[in-house]
């Protein structure tokens, strides 16, 4: 059964219709029905083959106004490296009793950072961490000996991204509570570094579709033309 508010929110986006990203930064706030701060998330449709190694687009960016969420870092590293990560303000510290937790099952955590030495340690953690999106990577910036700078990034707004099995990239871009301006701009700087990953093999059109929705709020298809600078 669809609520009251729901209804009202559904009758305000016109489902034919694709809004410029200026509109459609206004209308998710309109639309929103939660009493909480609700995330918005942006979903982005590739014309890619996530199959292919070349295709399965990966990344990171820094949202200029932050994702509106302070993310929980975790720092796996050498003792030397532990007041460098403390004093960067990640959340936890440190190696073996981590690893053991995690064993156990915690992941209370957005995000791990680890020094390239404890990834050995670290590779037999796979399968709690892998589902989850959690396993430290190079190529998004969490295996690195600079933790301060990873730290740093994380906590201002750095967010990674993948495209999944069937092509589309989700990502929490900003809170309803976001002025629509920052709401665009956090979109916008989003969607630029998906453009800069477009790969050579990736044939016909690349950005197949994007949307905007908040936490139970109706999606709002956005014109794929007014965000390709």
């Amino acid at each position: 059964m669809i609520s009251k508010k729901r209804k009202i929110a559904n009758a305000k986006v016109d489902a034919n219709k694709a809004y410029t990203l200026s509109e459609a930064s206004s209308l998710v706030k309109e639309v929103n029905t939660t009493k909480f701060d609700s995330s918005i998330d942006l979903h982005v449709k590739l014309g890619v083959d996530p199959k292919k190694a070349d295709q399965a687009i990966r990344g990171t960016v820094s949202l200029p106004h932050g994702t509106g969420k302070t993310k929980k870092v975790l720092v796996l590293c050498t003792p030397d490296k532990e007041a460098e990560a403390k004093s960067a303000g990640a959340d936890f510290v440190g190696l073996d009793e981590f690893i053991t937790k995690i064993e156990g099952g915690w992941t209370d955590i957005d995000v791990i950072v680890a020094t390239p030495s404890v990834m050995p340690k670290i590779g037999k953690l796979g399968k709690v961490l892998g589902p989850r999106n959690l396993m430290p990577n190079p190529k998004t910036g969490t295996v690195t000996n600079d933790v301060a700078a990873a730290v740093n990034d994380l906590k201002g707004g750095k967010i990674a991204f993948k495209v999944d099995k069937v092509g589309i990239i989700h990502a929490s871009v900003g809170r309803v509570s976001f002025a629509p301006e920052k709401i665009a701009e956090n979109c916008q700087e989003f969607i630029n570094a998906i453009i800069k990953l477009k790969p050579a093999t990736s044939k016909g059109t690349y950005l197949k579709g994007v949307s905007m929705a908040s936490t139970m709020s109706p999606g709002i298809m956005i014109d794929t033309k007014s965000v390709q600078n």
